[in-house]
Parts: C-alpha cells; structure tokens; sequence
C-alpha cells in the first residue's frame, strides 16, 4: 500500500519505515579534469529524527530525476544540489524539483565539488555504471551516506571495494534494488523461504526486451544519414556543437579509457559498450539476478559460471551481446539459469494469460494482466520463475503465483495490485517505499535497517559481472567466493577490475 507523502505526518512515516569546446569533443583531445582533492575525510554528522536531510543527486538525465522526485518528496528531506556533466539538463530538472519541495536546487557539474559541501547529508548515485563505485568511494571518504543505483559496481572487485570503504567510514549505503521494499515481492521470498514450494533447487531468470540495433555511426559530431542511430527504439539526437559546449565530456568518461566522443558511446547507449556499461544482462539483469539470489537464500557465490551468446542482427556498434545464456552452479549444487534475449522472442516471462487469470483459487486485480500483455505486446516480458520439489512459482514486479503437481494445480499467490519497480519504464515506478527505507537507515544510523545494503547489493551485482567474464572468454570459469578470485585462472583475474585512466582509479588500499 503506497503512503500519501502529501499529508503523511513525521511520527507516522517514522512509524511506517524500518565546459569543454565541441571542436576539442569532436577530435577527442579534451584535457583531463584535475586531480582529486586530498584533504581528509571528513565525518559526516549524526542525523536526528527531527533534522532535516540534505541530498545530493549526481546523474540526472535517466534514473536520476525519478531518484530526485521520489526523495524530494519525503518529509523533512530536501534536494539540495543536482549535479551532471550534462548542464544542457539543468534549467527543466531545477524547475521540476522545486516545484515539489518549493525550494529550487543549486546545480554542480562536478561531483566533487558536490562532496566538498559540508551542508550535503547523503548522495544518490545515477550515473552510468562505470562511475558507480568511485562515486560512492569519494562519497564515504568525504562522509557522506550513499544511494547507488544497480548494478553497484562496474567489476567484480569494486563492488568489494564499495563494502570496505562503507564499513571504514561507518556510511550506509544502500543499492537500488526496489524489489527489496516491494510487499509483494517480499511476501513471495518469505513464502519461497518458509518451503511453500519445497525445496528450491533451481531459479531462472528472463530478461526478454526487443531493441532496435543502434546502427553505427562514425565518431565526433555530425548529421544525416551516416550519423543516424537509435535509443530505446526511437530515432537517436544528432547533438550539435552548441549543445557539447556545455557538457564535460572528460568528466563523463571518467574511470574509462580515453576515447573520441560517439553518440552510440554517450547518452544511454553506453549500455552496450563494456567501457561503460555491462549489457542488457548487467542492465536489466542485477534486478532479476537479486530476487535470484534472495529467493534461494544465497549468502554466497556460485563455484561455477558458464555464459554464451552473441550479437545477432545488421552491424551496429554494440559490443555486448543482445543474446546471452548463463548458468551458475553453487557448491550444493543448486543452479541459476539467466537469458537475454534482445531481439524478438516468445512471452515465456509473461505467463500472465486470461487462462491462468480464470484458473487461479484468488483472483488478482485485471490491471495486472492488462498491464502484462501490453509489456509482452511490446516484447517486454521480465521475471523470475522459482523450481521446488512440490511445485514452481512465477514472480514479477507485481505478482507472483505458484503452481503444484503434475497438472499445475493453482497455489497460494498475490492478492492485491501493488505499483511497479519494473526498471522497464525508465522513470523506475514503485521505488518509493526503497527510498523512504534508506531515509528511515539514516536517520536510525543503523545499516541493518535498509532492506538492501552495500553487502547484499555488491553480492548481487557480481553475478552479472561473472557471467560477462564468461561470456568474454568463451568458457567455464571456477570461482573461489572465500577469496572472491577465479580458481587457477590468472586470465579470468585480470577483469576482475580495469585500468583506470587517472586520477579517476578506485583506490586498492582502504
């Protein structure tokens, strides 16, 4: 049951939560930003639960505005700062915000300077992933508390990283793993976890989103058919000279290597190249990997990882594939098996038909279904489906249901309709019970009160980094949790992390 934050008095929500020149874009010889400051860190204050909370939010063009939104809208909160590369974003997002708490933010197109503000509480991370980690290290050492959207961490050792420094400067730090504060969801992992369908021996994972091929186009600036290109399956904006002039390119690609600007390496498409992003199974895939790992009751990693695929369709500039199986073993032998599938697909995710509707013992709001077919009509179909050894569940976003014996007799399921975390809709709806959770952390100072903290979601995220290393060298890896490093594998170690491009490397000493 969503809360009117509009009328929600304090007692009861404590009460209900636990410039850089085009032409220097174009040629890709933009000089890099100076160095971190080395001032010390600095210790963040003690939150009472009458104080007010400062917020910053760094990366508002996607996920950001729906972060600063949701928290803008909490009591006793306040959006102090919005920070971007981009400041093209600026003067519509300010407006936006203020016109929820009446106070307009100020803006900031360095996230460091955003530390320096002794004012600022806390920080929600909303960048593209290979800023994830660093952004939330500088946060902790500057002392401040961290929302980090999914996955936490580019690699597999940031994410370890992320943990040291949260547990050295004592910040919590929770991960935007929404499905966490979901009643639904967590009713069906405590009904998974109390043996409703027995013994969970397998989950699956399903990732089915139909993307249009990007296209390729040719680095730097330009128009017309050789610069055309898509985003989420609508026509790409050929940025022009005058809209570069006010975004800090440098600054954007931060921890990655050096490159010429591309606009098939920029604004949402970094998603498909492995300096920036991790693919549609490091994209989509950490929500549906999480739900995996809490449904089985995993505290540990796989030992074993396998992952395949490819990209299939015209040639583009996607480096990660658009098709991808993997298969994850742990040291009980229970598995995990994820697919993406990018291009056109059956609704073998969806499973929410008028049939199973009419069949089931309790009868679930039809807005569910309705709003099930339109995702599988525009090939969208995302969940989780749970194996035991009584009967099987299906999970999404919004429903779960199970099913026992041989003719898939209908067992206890959701009731109600409850709003959506589905990160199918790039506003990220039903996220707001996950941010008044890590506001309710904040103020209690307890890491135990968030409903996904630094260690669960470094945990989570690994599992699409593992398959991605897989994928990349084309075999089985063997994986050694106690020491998180690859078993005899030297080859496979060496991504575990990246080369930094300095000054912007995760630190290796905490």
């Amino acid at each position: 049951m969503s809360l009117n934050f509009s009328r929600i008095s304090r007692r009861e929500f404590l009460n209900k939560t636990t410039r850089f020149a085009a032409g220097a874009v174009v040629a890709g010889s933009i000089a890099s930003c100076a160095a971190p400051s080395k001032s010390p860190y600095v210790k963040g204050r003690i939150i009472g639960a009458n104080d007010r909370i400062n917020l910053a939010i760094i990366g508002i063009r996607g996920r950001g505005m729906p972060l600063a939104e949701g928290f803008a809208r909490i009591p006793n909160v306040k959006i102090k700062t919005l920070c971007d590369i981009d400041a093209n974003l600026f003067a519509e997002r300010v407006k936006k915000i203020e016109d929820i708490q009446h106070f307009a933010p100020s803006t900031e197109n360095d996230l460091r300077r955003v530390f320096e503000d002794r004012d600022i509480d806390a920080v929600a991370v909303a960048t593209p992933n290979h800023w994830h980690a660093l952004a939330a290290i500088w946060a902790c050492q500057a002392g401040k508390h961290v929302y980090v959207e999914k996955p936490c961490s580019h690699e597999i050792r940031e994410g370890r990283k992320m943990v040291e420094h949260a547990g050295k400067y004592n910040r919590i730090v929770a991960v935007g793993f929404q499905n966490r504060s979901l009643n639904n969801v967590r009713q069906a992992i405590k009904f998974l976890h109390d043996g409703g369908i027995g013994e969970v021996y397998m989950a699956r994972g399903l990732c089915f989103k139909a993307r249009d091929p990007i296209g390729k186009v040719p680095d730097g600036l330009g128009t017309g058919p050789q610069y055309k290109y898509s985003v989420w399956n609508k026509p790409g904006i050929n940025y022009d000279a005058d809209y570069m002039s006010r975004v800090d390119y440098d600054l954007w690609l931060g921890p990655a290597p050096k490159r010429p600007f591309n606009y098939n390496r920029f604004h949402y498409n970094w998603h498909w190249n492995w300096d920036y992003g991790n693919g549609d199974i490091g994209n989509q895939g950490p929500h549906q990997f999480d739900i995996i790992r809490w449904g089985l009751n995993k505290d540990e990693h796989p030992v074993k990882i396998y992952s395949a695929g490819g990209y299939f369709g015209p040639e583009s500039d996607q480096q990660t594939p658009n098709t991808q199986s993997a298969l994850f073993e742990y040291a009980d032998g229970k598995i995990i098996q994820f697919d993406v599938r990018g291009i056109y697909t059956n609704d073998e995710a969806g499973m929410l038909t008028a049939e199973h509707a009419e069949n089931a013992e309790k009868k679930i709001n039809s807005a569910i279904e309705e709003a099930a077919q339109k995702k599988i009509q525009e090939g969208i179909t995302v969940g989780n489906l749970f194996y035991g050894t009584k009967g099987w569940m299906y999970l999404n976003d919004t429903v779960w249901k199970t099913y026992f014996g041989r003719k898939n007799e209908p067992g206890p399921c959701s009731e109600v309709l409850e709003e959506s975390a589905n990160p199918n809709d790039p506003a990220g709806a039903g996220s707001q019970s996950h941010f008044v959770n890590f506001i309710a952390a904040l103020r209690s100072g307890k890491k135990e009160d968030l409903n996904c903290n630094i260690e669960e979601g470094a945990m989570s995220s690994a599992l699409p980094h593992m398959a991605n290393i897989s994928y990349r060298l084309g075999r089985t890896v063997v994986f050694d949790g106690k020491s998180e490093r690859f078993v005899s594998d030297g080859q496979a170690d060496r991504v575990l992390t990246r080369n930094y491009r300095k000054p912007y490397a995760v630190p290796d000493r905490v």
